[in-house]
């Protein structure tokens, strides 16, 4: 077992936004221990970040309006990733996801439609059972499927859609699933054809249950133009309210899935009728970008500075234990996040300090916050957690409320303006003067030949 009663661990809230070159973490502690706590941390920080980024981005695609459905579970990296994806895409963006065990151990909101496959089981009416049901408010039982054909052939004539065009079995699947499941009637429509079963059978099995007082969900599109055939669907059921006097066939949502990407979801977000989008494979598998790239360095021993020096300038880390702010601006926007050594005290509001930039070598930079607020907080020592744990619904506000203080120009998914990243002179002179260091520790060898 390893003892880490000497470990200590600073951290950025979980959900925070944070830019590059930022320190996500601190770990202090025995060299051997938290050396052997690299693997771990990083496997832990890494696949979390990079997803919950992800979806933020497509949270950011869809707008504020749009439903996000995370689909992921079947393309996931394994029952692991599939969790921690469910998981970190609430906390980005999603509103729910189909992953009931995610729903069951973080309470994440679980939702989903029903599968093509049930449908392709179903081939007679004479498979529907039961065959009838309740009216909401209670009553005599009904004929539920009688009731549905008798709505069938008023859809079909109002559509123009031949009778003996609609497939059988899947009038029977819509049956089946609208009595089971009369209050969350919400079937995908684009097992055999949209416009000749599928949208018929639903308005049918839909007016149905209306007429007995339930309130049918919707349809799920998977397939073919989702734009088109979201305009055509949602024409179909303003249609059906206005010919057949049902105000409830108004409030019908549709879904959309099949294979979307952050393109294509900002493609139809801007064009079609969708009000709920499914997200699987680009969201999981983070197609843009399947891993990241966070590291873990040392900087300090036994209160000397450390760091790593590279010939790219990416890679070269800074020394000394530190910590990070958040500087903002009279709008509440930030601006800038500070890198200052741990024993430094935090900037003042309203006073001008300097600072470096980090990818401008010795560049000052002078700026005044009218906000100051510390990104890191001491989450472990001795052994011991020192906050409670962030809930997923905590960690998911604090993520939205993150990313909505940002400034829009920092928030544009094509070639956003670079996010400021700055050390304090303090750790400006320490990093100048470990390079310094740096270029003499040769001299050792001079030193020998000279005896």
């Amino acid at each position: 077992m390893l003892d880490c009663s000497g470990v200590s661990i600073s951290s950025v809230p979980e959900g925070t936004a944070v830019f590059a070159r930022v320190p996500l973490l601190e770990v202090s502690g025995p060299l051997a221990v938290v050396q052997l706590l690299e693997t771990s941390l990083l496997c832990l920080v890494n696949y979390a970040s990079l997803v919950c980024s992800n979806a933020a981005r497509f949270r950011l695609a869809a707008g504020s309006k749009l439903k996000l459905m995370e689909l992921g579970l079947r393309r996931a990296q394994g029952p692991d990733g599939g969790l921690s994806a469910s998981r970190y895409s609430h906390i980005g963006g999603f509103d729910t996801t189909s992953n009931v065990m995610a729903g069951r151990l973080f309470g994440v909101p679980v939702s989903g439609t029903m599968a093509h496959s049930y449908v392709t089981s179903f081939s007679s009416l004479e498979e529907v059972w039961p065959r009838v049901m309740m009216p909401s408010g209670g009553g005599e039982k009904v004929d539920f499927v009688t009731l549905t054909i008798g709505w069938l052939r008023r859809v079909c004539d109002l559509l123009g859609v031949k009778a003996e065009n609609v497939h059988e079995g899947e009038l029977a699947a819509f049956l089946s699933f609208g009595v089971a499941y009369p209050q969350n009637f919400l079937p995908v429509i684009d097992t055999y054809s949209v416009k000749r079963s599928g949208l018929p059978c639903f308005c049918a099995v839909a007016l149905a249950l209306c007429e007995l007082d339930y309130q049918p969900v919707g349809v799920r599109l998977d397939s073919g133009d989702l734009c088109q055939l979201s305009v055509e669907v949602r024409s179909v059921f303003a249609e059906c309210s206005n010919h057949f006097g049902v105000e409830k066939f108004l409030s019908l949502i549709i879904i959309g899935s099949n294979g979307l990407s952050e393109q294509s979801l900002c493609d139809l977000n801007a064009k079609s009728e969708i009000d709920m989008m499914g997200v699987g494979t680009h969201l999981v598998t983070c197609t843009h970008q399947p891993s990241l790239g966070c590291v873990y360095k040392l900087v300090e021993v036994s209160g000397q500075p450390k760091m790593k020096f590279s010939e790219d300038s990416e890679k070269t880390t800074l020394p000394g234990s530190k910590n990070v702010y958040r500087l903002l601006d009279s709008e509440g926007h930030p601006f800038l996040d500070l890198l200052c050594l741990s024993d430094e005290p935090p900037p003042a509001v309203g006073q001008s300090l300097q600072c470096y930039l980090l990818k401008h070598g010795n560049t000052s930079y002078c700026v005044t916050p009218h906000q100051v607020s510390s990104l890191r907080q001491n989450v472990f020592s001795s052994g011991q957690i020192t906050l409670p744990l962030s809930s997923v619904a905590e960690s998911r506000a604090r993520a939205q409320n993150s990313i909505l203080s940002l400034h829009p120009r920092h928030k544009c998914l094509k070639q956003p303006d670079t996010y400021v990243v700055a050390m304090s002179e303090k750790l400006y002179l320490l990093l100048c003067d470990v390079k310094a260091k740096n270029s003499t520790a040769g001299n050792f060898l001079c030193k020998q030949e000279g005896l």
